[in-house]
C-alpha cells in the first residue's frame, strides 16, 4: 500500500508558475486526467473581450475532444476594478459548484496573490477608499509610494502586498489604503474556510522562459491585440483604465495613444514582460518560505513524463 499522499488527501490542486510556462496547457491535461474542473487565478483573465493581452488560450481547453471546464474567465467588463476580496468570493462560489457536482479542482494562473489567498486561507477585509488618504498621495513618485507601503507593512508585518509587484502609482496607492485601514482599525473580515492545496510548479529555464515569451509577444501582435485594444478604446473604456491593467494593456493603450512609437512600445513591453515573469518566480519562491511546499517539475517535458515527476510524491491511483 502506498504511503504517499493521495489526491483525495487535498481539497485541490494548484498549478504554478511565470508567464510562457505551460501552465495552461498542463492544467487542462490534468483537469481531464483526475476527472477536474478549472479555477482560474489570473487577475486580467476575468474580463471579457481582453483574450490576447491575457493570453486566455480558450482553444486549450479540450483534450482529444473532450471539453474542460473552466471558470472565472470573462466574469466582469473591462473597466471595472476586481480585486482580491472579490476573487475569493467568486472562487469559494465556483469551488462549491465543482464539488456539490463530484468533481476535483485544479486551479490555475500566474497571479501569485490570488493563489496564495486561497492556499493560506487569507481572511480578506472589505477595504472602501479613503479619498483623504489618496489626496495626500497623489503627485508622489512610484518610488515614494513604495517605499511608503515597505514602511507600512514593517510595521502591520503583512504579507498582503508584495512591494516589487506594485508596479503603478494606482496600485501603490490602493495598497497603502488597505494597509493603512488594516493598522488603524478592525476590518471587517469574512472568514476564509480551511483548506489544503497540493501545489505543483512549472520549472522552466531562464533563455527558454525568454525566448517563449518574445515568440509569444510576435505571435499576439500579429494576431490582432493592437486591434483588440483599440477596440476597448473605441468602446468608451478610459486610456487611465486599460494603463492600471499593466504589461499588453499598458504599453499598447500608450502608443495607441501616441505617446510611444510602435518600436518603443514593443520594446519597452518585451521588457517589462520578462520582469513581470521574474516578478512571479519570485513570488512562488516566497509562498515556499511562508509554508507553502511547491513541486517543480520540468515544464518542457511530455505530459506523460510530468506525471511520473508527481507520481514519486503523490499517488494518483487513490
Amino acid at each position: 500500500m502506498s504511503t504517499l499522499p493521495s489526491l483525495s488527501d487535498f481539497d485541490f490542486v494548484t498549478v504554478v508558475g511565470p508567464t510562457a510556462c505551460g501552465k495552461t496547457s498542463f492544467a487542462v491535461a490534468l483537469a481531464d486526467h483526475i476527472g477536474a474542473e478549472i479555477i482560474s487565478a489570473d487577475s486580467r483573465q476575468v474580463y471579457r473581450r481582453m483574450d490576447l493581452g491575457t493570453g486566455k488560450d480558450l482553444g486549450e481547453y479540450c483534450v482529444e475532444g473532450r471539453p474542460v471546464a473552466h471558470h472565472l474567465i470573462d466574469i466582469v467588463e473591462p473597466g471595472t476594478k476586481y480585486n482580491l476580496y472579490r476573487y475569493q468570493h467568486d472562487f469559494l462560489e465556483a469551488f462549491e459548484d465543482i464539488r456539490r457536482r463530484g468533481k476535483r479542482t485544479v486551479v490555475c494562473g500566474g497571479t501569485g496573490l490570488y493563489v496564495e489567498s486561497v492556499v493560506r486561507n487569507y481572511n480578506i477585509s472589505h477595504v472602501p477608499q479613503n479619498p483623504a488618504l489618496r489626496s495626500s498621495l497623489e503627485g508622489r513618485t512610484l518610488a515614494e509610494l513604495t517605499a511608503e507601503l515597505a514602511a507600512l507593512k514593517a510595521r502591520s508585518g503583512s504579507t498582503m502586498h508584495n512591494t516589487t509587484d506594485v508596479d503603478s502609482c494606482k496600485r501603490a496607492i490602493r495598497a497603502i489604503e488597505i494597509e493603512t485601514y488594516n493598522l488603524t482599525r478592525e476590518a471587517g473580515h469574512r472568514e476564509f474556510p480551511q483548506m489544503k492545496a497540493f501545489n505543483i510548479g512549472l520549472s522552466i529555464d531562464r533563455d527558454t522562459r525568454r525566448e517563449r515569451i518574445s515568440t509569444r509577444l510576435k505571435q499576439r501582435l500579429e494576431a490582432g491585440m493592437l486591434d483588440e485594444v483599440q477596440a476597448l478604446l473605441d468602446e468608451g473604456i478610459a486610456p487611465e483604465d486599460l494603463i492600471y491593467y499593466g504589461l499588453e494593456y499598458k504599453f499598447v493603450t500608450l502608443h495607441l495613444t501616441g505617446e510611444l512609437s510602435y518600436d518603443e512600445m514593443h520594446s519597452q513591453l518585451e521588457t517589462a514582460i520578462h520582469q513581470f515573469a521574474k516578478r512571479q518566480m519570485t513570488w512562488f519562491r516566497g509562498m515556499e518560505r511562508r509554508g507553502c511546499p511547491i513541486h517543480w517539475i520540468d515544464a518542457a517535458a511530455p505530459f506523460e513524463a510530468q506525471l511520473r515527476q508527481l507520481s514519486e510524491v503523490l499517488d494518483f491511483a487513490q
